[in-house]
């Protein structure tokens, strides 16, 4: 029925996907209110999921918009999405209505900045369920706790990580090498990566490919590329727009046209990072290497 079903999507969003508080409180929110309105408009005290369809959360949209604003319906949308997504994988139904729902249009005004909570919700978008979800999410995580370019990111090896003192160490520009701190949130998702996805990625490798002492690889067991890091964030900055209302622009991204990351984004995202850090207050010093 409806109300355990929401119940243990709740329960997936807070111990596998590891989202923060708040965006875990938008979720159940957004799905009680849909809750409450159909079991109202139905006369029932719950109601099986496969009996929702497409039109019913289209008829709940159309009630919305006498008192929300479209970002706020949009976000609902989503809400719903993510939810019958998670009913499909889970083999309660069979397919997702809320698909074929079409998104409210929104004109949106480009924000001078990424907002500290904007950034958290990017950040958890990666789905932590998945193998590629882990190790997105501690790329992400990386790049936002530490504001080290994708150049540095991908050339870090497993050797040049100190998690008991959370250093990284990072060949830069001109192969100047310097060791940069990283948080708890950064390191949590690292070690997650670590233990449970990069040996899954160094089995199904080939070859010396399973030497591979890069820290974070593709699915074939490789070191990843500047470039394949370009695809992953762009995907999640678009998914988070549609989810959040957050502009592309927001995080670098000038063209809605073109599946190519451009290097303002990466410039931009780093830029973030140092504008938070210093909001919060939490200096990020850096350290020359001592061989």
């Amino acid at each position: 029925m409806l109300n355990a079903l929401i119940a243990e999507f709740l329960q997936h969003l807070k111990y596998e996907r590891n989202l923060s508080p708040h965006t875990q409180r938008n979720y159940h929110s957004d799905l009680e209110q849909f809750r409450t309105w159909i079991l109202s408009i139905e006369n029932r005290e719950d109601i099986e999921a496969d009996a929702i369809d497409r039109l019913t959360i289209r008829e709940w949209l159309a009630t919305l918009h006498r008192d929300h604003k479209k970002t706020s319906i949009a976000r609902k949308l989503s809400s719903l999405r993510t939810f019958f997504q998670f009913l499909v994988r889970e083999g309660r139904i069979a397919a997702n209505p809320a698909k074929l729902v079409s998104t409210p249009r929104i004109e949106r005004k480009l924000p001078a900045h990424l907002s500290m909570e904007d950034a958290v919700r990017f950040i958890e978008m990666p789905n932590l369920a998945t193998d590629l979800g882990r190790r997105d999410r501690a790329i992400l995580e990386m790049l936002y706790a530490t504001g080290i370019r994708v150049s540095e990111l991908v050339g870090i090896d497993v050797s040049d990580v100190d998690v008991t003192e959370r250093l990284v160490r990072v060949l830069g520009k001109r192969r100047k090498e310097r060791i940069v701190p990283f948080g708890e949130p950064a390191l949590a998702a690292l070690l997650l990566y670590v233990n449970e996805t990069r040996p899954q990625f160094i089995a199904a490798a080939k070859g010396a490919a399973r030497g591979e002492k890069a820290l974070f690889l593709h699915r074939r067991g490789g070191r990843l590329t500047t470039r394949s890091v370009g695809r992953l964030v762009e995907k999640y900055i678009r998914e988070c727009s549609g989810m959040f209302n957050i502009s592309p622009h927001a995080c670098g991204i000038h063209s809605q046209h073109t599946c190519s990351i451009t290097a303002p984004t990466f410039a931009t995202f780093r830029n973030f990072s140092a504008t938070h850090a210093f909001h919060r207050r939490r200096s990020i010093p850096t350290f020359r290497w001592k061989n």
